[in-house]
């Protein structure tokens, strides 16, 4: 909901072209979910990792930050520029389409704790 409401926000509010609205917006929500991640997903594993919140959001934004930024603008182009589906449209189809993986990357690269060996 949040990239969403930032997309229509950038492309529609502020009349961004599709793509730069769409960067826009996933970096933004990026940002949104690391904060959300630490508080609430895996706030259990916080102390357990050695490096500190910066550290953390470095490797959040090179595991995650790749395959949303990347991910949503190669569908966003394929979807909108050459389907023609609704910019709103395509980038629900874009999120729930990375969103497993950047789950994924999250959870056993981002916060992974130490005690648990890497999978």
């Amino acid at each position: 909901m949040f990239n969403l409401a930032a997309l229509a926000i950038f492309k529609s509010g502020l009349g961004l072209g599709y793509l730069t609205a769409t960067a826009l917006a996933v970096e933004a929500a990026i940002l949104h979910n690391f904060f959300w991640h630490e508080r609430w997903t895996w706030a259990d594993r916080i102390g357990s990792l050695p490096e500190g919140r910066t550290g953390r959001l470095v490797r959040f934004h090179f595991t995650c930050g790749a395959v949303s930024i990347l991910g949503n603008l190669a569908l966003m182009q394929a979807l909108v520029g050459r389907m023609h589906v609704p910019y709103l449209a395509a980038n629900a189809i874009a999120i729930s389409l990375c969103s497993l993986l950047n789950f994924l990357a999250a959870d056993r690269l981002v916060f992974r704790p130490l005690t648990e060996p890497p999978r």
